[in-house]
């Protein structure tokens, strides 16, 4: 009989509750411009709302590693956590600066296409919280970011066939899923930073009297003019990288959890007795 299979952290119903919630609060936090009506008094302080949220995220995200370590994130699972996200923030400054260049992405892509949305969440995380500290890029956008990636990562365990699909497929899946969460990241984080800018830009700046479709199309404009060109590095880098070292970063992951039996139930024997002399 074989055994069922297990991630290396499950997610119980009191972990899918936390992720539910931050979730439903990140949406908030990164949409509220769109969100709140003209006359409301969040848009009256436009300024002051990211710093809000982003204390709030804080706390949240927190509270979700903590409800999904307490769901079974054993020693094992802290050591892959441990390797993953030091690798993860470790790529992150190769490409600083340049041209979206940002190869952590697709480690985290294929990370939690292996290890499951659980972990993914985790591990996104983390990994950008470490890299926020590594890179001296601490802020009230980091917040955001680890909120951003840990989405982006526990995406690529949600995808379909986990148990059955494989080979170029699966890279080939992998591959457009980082593709289009690589857009949706920038996206998310260019909504976080967007209501910074105040009058700075007038032009493609959030206006708290303008309506929704107004804001929507400077939010457009703003995307366009100044991170379209990074989103689509990071893009192209992160189907470069997954087509290219994807296959072997899939088995050497899937390797390593299978010797660490995260997919294999702990069951216990009872001793066998000796047979008796006569």
């Amino acid at each position: 009989m074989t055994a069922p299979r297990r991630r290396p952290v499950p997610l119980g119903p009191r972990s899918l509750a936390s992720l539910a919630l931050v979730s439903a609060v990140g949406v908030i936090a990164f949409g509220w411009p769109f969100l709140a009506p003209p006359a409301s008094a969040l848009n009256a302080h436009a300024q002051d709302a990211p710093w809000l949220f982003a204390g709030l995220l804080v706390l949240l995200v927190a509270v979700v590693a903590a409800t999904i370590s307490e769901s079974g994130l054993g020693a094992k699972a802290v050591a892959m956590l441990g390797v993953l996200a030091a690798t993860g923030a470790a790529l992150r400054p190769i490409g600083a600066g340049t041209a979206g260049i940002e190869p952590m992405f697709f480690l985290m892509v294929l990370s939690g296409r292996v290890l499951g949305p659980g972990f993914g969440f985790v591990l996104g995380s983390v990994t950008m919280f470490a890299s926020a500290l590594l890179t001296g890029g601490v802020g009230p956008w980091m917040p955001f970011q680890m909120l951003a990636m840990g989405w982006f990562t526990m995406g690529a365990g949600l995808l379909p066939g986990a148990g059955r699909l494989r080979g170029r497929a699966e890279v080939a899946l992998l591959a457009a899923y980082g593709f289009l969460a690589a857009f949706a990241y920038g996206t998310a984080m260019n909504m976080a930073g967007w209501p910074f800018m105040g009058a700075l830009a007038s032009g493609v700046a959030f206006d708290p009297d303008g309506t929704v479709p107004a804001n929507l199309a400077r939010f457009v404009a703003y995307c366009v003019a100044t991170s379209l060109g990074w989103d689509l590095g990071r893009a192209v880098v992160t189907v470069l990288l997954t087509l290219t070292l994807g296959p072997a970063v899939l088995r050497a992951l899937r390797r390593a959890t299978r010797r660490a039996a995260f997919e294999t139930a702990v069951t216990f024997e009872a001793p066998r007795r000796a047979p008796e002399t006569r």
